[in-house]
Formats: structure tokens, sequence, C-alpha cells
């Protein structure tokens, strides 16, 4: 999508074609201090905080000690369009823990306007997300990528072997059907046999 550029452009990016992310998806956007603020937020992203995001700092999300680290890789991924990928772990009231992954990715909106376009997904579900909210987030670890070194370095690694994402021609329920056993109709298979079989 990005082609040769830092980063694609907000209008290039179509909200139907990630439908089924948008409930987790947020866009941040750089204010006059340079700080960076969500602009929008999904329902389950508000949820999980207990709260609207929409004009807060993106970085008042983490404990003290991690704000720091947050808002300057915010704004890496700003001014240098860099790909951020953060885990951490969020803690509601009662002290009951879940792990989460936070994926960060540059937008092209010019000097007047740059933005960044993240996800974040829970690593497992437990029972009381979404109703209790977090209070208290912890980095655990991050991965700060250059988009532009990045495919440098995927060239230079030995090829692994993955399986075909397209089945054989013979589909399996032709491997079920043993020679003479029966024919395929279409998508059926017809056994020969009958009613005093």
């Amino acid at each position: 999508m990005r082609g040769n550029r830092p980063a694609p452009r907000r209008t290039e990016v179509e909200p139907a074609e990630i439908k089924s992310l948008l409930a987790d998806t947020f866009i941040l956007e750089k204010d006059a201090r340079g700080e960076a603020v969500f602009r929008l937020a999904g329902t389950r992203l508000c949820a999980t905080f207990g709260k609207e995001l929409k004009g807060l700092s993106f970085a008042s999300l983490w404990a003290g000690r991690d704000q720091t680290v947050v808002g300057k890789l915010a704004r890496s991924v700003f001014d240098m369009k860099s790909v951020v990928v953060l885990a951490f772990d969020g803690k509601n009231k009662a002290g009951d823990k879940a792990s989460f992954e936070l994926l960060l990715l540059p937008l092209e909106g010019g000097m007047e306007s740059p933005r960044a376009m993240g996800s974040l997904l829970a690593c497992e579900k437990p029972f009381w997300l979404g109703a209790e909210a977090l209070v208290d987030c912890e980095v655990t670890s991050l991965r700060l990528i250059d988009a532009d070194r990045e495919p440098v370095l995927l060239k230079n690694r030995p090829a692994v072997e993955v399986p075909p994402l397209v089945p054989e021609r013979r589909s399996i329920t032709d491997s079920l059907i043993e020679p003479g056993q029966g024919r395929r109709f279409r998508h059926l298979v017809v056994f020969d046999g009958g009613r005093n079989v």
C-alpha cells in the first residue's frame, strides 16, 4: 500500500476492508504540544480502558516510567515513519492481569498533520476484559521496525518451507473414495448400493 513512500495516506486506508478489526483499531494524531493523542478509537478499545479515548494522550495509558518510552515511540512513528510493536500487561482494579500486543503504523498526513494507525489485541481473553477497565499498563517488550531496512534483512534469511495455501487438485472427499466404490456428482459423492445394502 505504501509503495516506495515512507507511509500510506490516511485516505488510502479503506475502513470497509478492515471492518472486522475496527473495534480494536485507533488513529493517533500529533497535537500542538507534539504529543500523540487519540483521534479515533474503536469500541472494544474504549471498553478495555473503560472510557472514551478520543482526545486523550496516548502515553497516559501507561504507568509513569513507561509514559516517556511510549511517548518517544509514538514520536518515532510520526517523525521517522517507523513501525512499533509493543507488548504490555494491563491490570484492572482487582489486580487481575491480561497481556496485550499493540501495533502502531505510520500514516502520511503531511508535516502539519502527522498521524498513525494502530491496533491493540489481547493475547488471551479473560472473562473480565471489557467489563472491568484497565487501570495500570506496563510495557513488557517493544520492537521498533524500520520499514525500509527490514526487507533487506529478510532477503538475507534462508528460505523456510511452508505448506501450500491452495490444496492439491484432489479434494479430501476424493481421497476418501476408494476406486470402484463411488463417483462424484457435482459436490456430492454417490456410493453404489441401494435399499438392500
